[in-house]
């Protein structure tokens, strides 16, 4: 059996500082630059344990993609764990200092990203540490992804080559709601659609025009009532953008629509749904470009069992722990939909993600960081 990790083998006053200097690097999505300043600090601190790093360079903007993976024989293509992280967050550059001070109240410490989820993708960086230098377990691949805040985009294909390659993921989104972990998550289809009327004086010559906007209200209306809370299905008109002045007859608009589905087959219908569109004036016409940028995350079997287990050992770390399904997407939705066994929400406990308000508790940092490392030393190919 190999050794069991408490929260007491994890030094939180080093976890904390450490953690604190991640924050501190301000890292907006966009800003490839800041980005990659943390993927050099986290790269350092992975070499400096002995692991072995990977830096893929960044594509369409974003920062790198950074991987941490344990040593290993040469040629082994032994399937193992894999782990998913992201550095980058929603905050702007600045916001530490303004709107987001990084404060301690309590046991609550607050930042910009510390909940999402610097202090997660901390913590598996420990717990691997911990579980490489004890041994004995599958191998570990640790992602630091630079854009899933924006969806992944750049990040998605090697996040998908890595879980072919994978017995179990695990993803260290924060907790939910006093500590939940998350085993499943809808899918998320975005669209963006141009509407295309005819333009003219909305005084002198009103009859020659074909608006736009009146067009994109009756597909608001249509796509609102896709909603269906009894079966789990969101579609949102998120924005709204149309004309250029109160006397023009507007001669486009451009809506902007979400939708969250919660498994393939709803996808799927949701999809053609949105896609076969079609104006009733037949001199309107209508752009819909977009899809599923997120599959539904479902809960296998196998992601059943894993949950259990996990379940298992935290009880022996006197954490109760329960799962939830949640409307949000991550990179966890890609390796579930590949058939992995994946269980998703391991970071810190806290709240506020994306928020001016975003903290995480102090306290869940040991604990969940030992859960973590536990994890790792004790999956197989065999729950």
């Amino acid at each position: 059996m190999p050794r069991t990790i408490s929260a007491s083998d994890i030094d939180e006053s080093v976890l904390l500082f450490e953690l604190k200097q991640w924050v501190e690097i301000e890292t907006p999505t966009r800003d490839a630059a800041a980005v990659n300043r943390l993927a050099d600090r986290v790269e350092a601190s992975a070499k400096g344990a002995g692991l072995v790093t990977e830096r893929t360079a960044g594509t369409l903007g974003f920062g790198d993609i950074l991987a941490v993976r344990s040593p290993r024989p040469t040629g082994s293509n032994e399937k193992g764990v894999l782990i998913l992280a992201h550095l980058d967050t929603v905050h702007a550059t600045g916001t530490i200092g303004q709107d987001l001070r990084l404060r301690p109240e309590g046991d609550r410490l607050y930042g910009p990203g510390i909940y999402d989820m610097k202090s997660g993708a901390l913590m598996a960086l420990e717990a691997m540490k911990i579980a490489v230098g004890i041994g004995g377990h599958l191998p570990i691949d640790l992602l630091f992804m630079p854009d899933e805040e924006m969806g992944s985009a750049s990040s998605r294909d090697l996040i998908e080559a890595y879980a072919r390659n994978a017995a179990y993921a695990l993803v260290v989104e924060p907790a939910r709601d006093g500590g939940k972990i998350v085993i499943a998550r809808k899918g998320v289809a975005m669209y963006d659609i141009l509407v295309r009327g005819r333009a003219s004086h909305a005084g002198s010559k009103p009859q020659d025009g074909r608006s736009a906007i009146r067009a994109a209200a009756r597909l608001v209306l249509e796509l609102e009532a896709m909603n269906d809370p009894e079966r789990g299905i969101t579609v949102t008109v998120g924005t709204i953008h149309g004309g250029t002045g109160r006397n023009t007859v507007p001669a486009e608009c451009r809506l902007q629509v979400d939708l969250r589905l919660p498994d393939v087959e709803t996808a799927n219908e949701f999809q053609r749904k949105v896609e076969s569109l079609a104006p009733v004036d037949p001199d309107i016409g209508i752009e819909i470009k977009g899809g599923l940028s997120r599959p539904p995350f479902a809960q296998s079997e196998e992601g059943r069992r894993l949950f259990e287990h996990t379940a298992r050992l935290a009880a022996n770390l006197g954490i109760t722990l329960e799962g939830v399904s949640t409307g949000g997407g991550s990179d966890g939705n890609f390796t579930a939909a590949l058939g992995v066994p994946t269980l998703d929400g391991l970071g810190a406990d806290g709240a506020g993600a994306h928020t001016f308000n975003e903290y995480i508790f102090v306290s869940s940092l040991a604990p969940r960081t030992a859960l973590l490392a536990n994890l790792m030393l004790t999956l197989n190919g065999d729950l």
